[in-house]
């Protein structure tokens, strides 16, 4: 559970309708809202490799670099390049980066309408895969650049609902959907497009209900787009 990114690749606007598994772009073009080819999902989640859990030992959320990093450089910070991304009626303090107010018209995660305003916790960018998630099913075995990118890649980051989010923790799609079923297919596409592009792997129960929700909107498209997977050299974790 955090938080997501555009800016010059923004990427999610997956504020999405599924019956028919419609995805709705807002903002950017490279994100969860951005599609392959019809069914591609459901096919990709079959293609993930299978393995068990492995123990969260040695976790940090700083292995994953300092949060909101500007990878794409574009002088915005992640978090804001995502509010801006996925809110409506954007306001701004100081400039075009910093967002003070805007309005989540459609909760992707409960539906409800939410009013963001800075510094009140109503709004949460949350990373569609954990990142103690991915540490434990490859990413801890990755160069540092790499879980940086993860980090901070527009596919897997998204604007919801705080209290909803908080919820989930680290949850995989075996132990958490969202409650508006509306958006567990685009969910788990987007889940499913982020572990294909890393190349993370899912337990055989995760692997399991990902194909259970897919299969009940086969003609669900294959999110693409985002960062490199590589974050430019000047970013450190540890």
């Amino acid at each position: 559970m955090t938080r997501l990114r555009g800016g010059t690749v923004a990427a999610v606007a997956v504020l999405v309708a599924v019956t028919g598994c419609k995805a709705e772009q807002n903002k950017g073009a490279s994100g969860p809202g951005e599609t392959g080819s019809g069914g591609a999902a459901l096919t990709a989640a079959g293609s993930l490799t299978v393995k068990g859990r492995a123990p969260k030992t040695g976790y940090a959320r700083d292995r994953f670099g300092t949060a909101w990093a500007d990878t794409d450089s574009n002088s915005c910070d992640t978090r804001d390049d995502i509010l801006k991304r996925d809110l409506k009626e954007v306001k701004f303090t100081g400039g075009t980066c910093k967002v003070s107010y805007g309005l989540l018209e459609h909760d992707p995660y409960s539906g409800k309408r939410i009013t963001y305003r800075r510094g009140r916790s109503q709004v949460d960018i949350d990373h569609v895969v954990a990142l103690s998630d991915a540490w434990q099913k490859g990413a801890k075995y990755w160069d540092p650049s790499k879980r940086i990118a993860l980090a901070n890649d527009p596919l897997n980051l998204l604007a919801v609902d705080a209290s909803t989010n908080r919820g989930k923790g680290d949850g995989d799609a075996a132990t958490w959907l969202p409650p508006a079923k509306a958006y567990r297919c685009p969910y788990v596409a987007a889940q499913v497009a982020v572990k294909k592009k890393y190349g993370l792997w899912v337990t055989a129960a995760e692997q399991a209900a990902m194909k259970k929700v897919l299969a009940g909107c086969p003609a669900q498209k294959l999110p693409t787009g985002g960062n490199p997977t590589k974050a430019p050299e000047r970013f450190q974790a540890r």
